[in-house]
């Protein structure tokens, strides 16, 4: 039964992340989130397989699970995702260069943290995971007052949740593991399913802090569609 629950879980992240992170980029032109949320989904694919195939720490496939583990954990759902949602935030458009220069630095980060591969809890980067994620936080509470403030207290109130369950999630990461896990499935069950759902819901608040700039003129509607579609 973990087994199955973990599939169904990776396999929702990776759906939410191909989906949405289309959307992100043929909707609205964010090509930030758009391509970060393929990440994602591209991680929770390769990570996938390699736990099919026997989850042998050893294989290339942990390799690169790792590095993509590093990657989001360090700059792809923290600068990467604030940067992005600071388009319906802030009217902030990174140019091309700002653009390729955060994927850079985060694969920069990817790479670097490689060497601490295997160990079981390294102190220097888990609480910089931490930092940065509590920092990440801390915008994303600004993110779900907004949502508030323009009437959608449904996504602000999902958009709080999501985050304080990912927030909880990367604190059990390194510092809390779960006793009589021993091979993490059922945290794993519970991290992909928040992450997955993250992507879900930041997707649906970002849309509909769009929509709201668009009907008070603060944006243009290009790249606008319907509310209403999903």
């Amino acid at each position: 039964m973990k087994e199955l629950l973990f599939m169904l879980a990776d396999l929702w992240m990776i759906f939410a992340g191909f989906f949405y992170g289309v959307k992100f980029i043929r909707r609205y032109a964010n090509y930030l989130l758009g391509l970060e949320w393929m990440i994602v989904a591209t991680s929770g694919s390769n990570f996938l397989v390699w736990s099919l195939l026997g989850g042998d720490e050893s294989s290339f496939l942990y390799t690169v699970a790792y590095f993509f583990d590093a990657f989001s954990r360090s700059v792809g759902i923290t600068l990467i995702l604030v940067m992005g949602l600071m388009r319906v935030t802030h009217r902030y458009k990174p140019s091309l260069a700002a653009d390729i220069g955060a994927f850079a630095v985060a694969i920069a980060a990817g790479v670097y943290l490689q060497q601490f591969r295997g160990e079981h809890l390294h102190v220097g980067p888990a609480t910089f995971y931490i930092a940065v994620n509590v920092l990440t936080t801390l915008f994303l509470a600004y993110f779900s007052l907004r949502l508030w403030k323009i009437g959608a207290k449904t996504l602000a109130v999902a958009a709080g949740l999501a985050t304080a369950a990912g927030t909880a999630i990367a604190l059990t990461y390194d510092f809390f593991p779960f006793p009589d896990d021993q091979h993490r499935t059922v945290f794993y069950i519970l991290a992909l399913g928040t992450w997955g759902t993250q992507l879900f819901v930041y997707f649906r608040s970002y849309r509909a802090l769009h929509e709201h700039n668009v009907r008070t003129g603060v944006e243009p509607a290009s790249h606008s569609r319907s509310a209403t579609s999903v």
